[in-house]
């Protein structure tokens, strides 16, 4: 009896070793493994980090291409009319830069601006003797379809004057509201 434990102890050992072994490699497989990342994206842990300027599953976005077109303006500034005018946004010089025509329905020259997944960010800057800055976050609509309305919060204060005239950048002291874009 002796002599038919030892066979069936060691066959019992070797069986829950290739168990554990094969569970074991099951859990440690590359998950990047058949993962193509676009454009420098890098795999990790199964998914794709996208570099600056893309963006998608498998960063095969130009994430400020949902920027680009036609946009209607409605806005009201803090001691300006309500307006209602067209923008264009063009392609900038890096890939995450962007420009604007038509800005405020005031300026002829081009605003540079930069994005960042659905944010798109003013730097301060100065032309035509005024100051301006801001941010805006583009979103979906049910009227206008996939990136479809963007709003904005932005200031132009003239340097002359020293007048600040604000859309929604800073609602809470003076009440005003973001600037609407719509596709």
């Amino acid at each position: 009896m002796k002599s038919h434990f030892k066979p069936i102890l060691i066959t019992t050992i070797i069986a829950i070793i290739a168990v554990f072994s094969i569970a074991n490699s099951s859990c440690n497989r590359d998950k990047c493994k058949t993962i193509v990342c676009a454009n420098g994206g890098v795999c990790n842990l199964g998914g794709c980090i996208c570099p600056a300027g893309y963006e998608g599953s498998n960063c095969e976005t130009v994430t400020r291409n949902k920027f680009f077109g036609t946009w209607q303006v409605f806005e009201k500034g803090s001691i300006t009319n309500a307006a209602q005018y067209g923008v264009t946004v063009l392609p900038g010089s890096e890939i995450t830069d962007v420009i604007i025509t038509n800005f405020n329905n005031y300026f002829r020259s081009n605003i540079k601006a930069s994005v960042s997944g659905d944010t798109i960010f003013i730097p301060n800057q100065q032309y035509e003797g005024k100051l301006l800055f801001g941010i805006g976050t583009i979103y979906s609509g049910t009227t206008y379809g996939q990136y479809g309305g963007l709003t904005l919060e932005y200031e132009v204060i003239d340097t002359a004057t020293q007048r600040v005239d604000d859309y929604g950048y800073n609602s809470i002291i003076d009440g005003s509201s973001p600037s609407q874009w719509n596709k």
